[in-house]
């Protein structure tokens, strides 16, 4: 009974002294903080990818988002990907350029980047996110943290409004047709 107990002392003991350890560290790392002898790490880069019709540096869309992602998060380097060297290319491209060609693009510039090498997050917007997902599971270096896709498809079409009989409207063989392609 005496080596149970003693066991369980020594147990109880090293545990204690690992969380006051743990303790020390802690505070003595915040007051690190506090005082500005720590310096925190560099956030994550974000790789962000407009949606068809759109570009870059559009100010009314993706641009404004890369701009109150940097201003919001400092010290971010941010890559607002185009498709193509001049913006009116990175918008026709978004309607008409193949979308292996678009992500093989994407891999060179995310692999020549050097501020992407140690991994980064993703941002896409409609097929933006769609895209970024081919790129994720294509291009492994450098490497993608997390993907945030916004209004992006993920799953497919799950199913077709429900369409009333009537005269102008698809008859019920047609809806049901329509609903099992879905």
């Amino acid at each position: 009974m005496n080596a149970e107990l003693e066991t369980s002392h020594n147990y109880n003991t090293s545990r204690c002294l690992w969380l006051k350890q743990a303790l020390a560290f802690l505070l003595g790392s915040c007051t690190s903080l506090a005082l500005g002898h720590l310096d925190l790490p560099a956030p994550l880069p974000l790789v962000i990818w407009h949606g068809m019709g759109d570009s870059c540096c559009n100010p009314l869309s993706t641009g404004t988002i890369k701009q109150m992602v940097e201003k919001k998060i400092p010290g971010i380097y941010v890559l607002s990907l185009q498709i193509g060297k001049i913006l009116v290319q990175d918008v026709e491209n978004s309607f008409f350029l193949n979308v292996n060609s678009q992500v093989k693009m994407v891999c060179q510039i995310l692999a020549k980047d050097p501020k992407l090498q140690q991994g980064y997050n993703a941002m896409g917007f409609s097929q933006g996110g769609q895209f970024l997902r081919a790129v994720a599971q294509r291009c492994s270096s450098p490497p993608m943290i997390n993907l945030i896709s916004v209004g992006g498809q993920r799953q497919g079409v799950f199913e077709l409004s429900h369409l009333h009989q009537s005269s102008g409207n698809p008859s019920h063989f047609q809806t049901s047709s329509l609903h099992a392609q879905a």
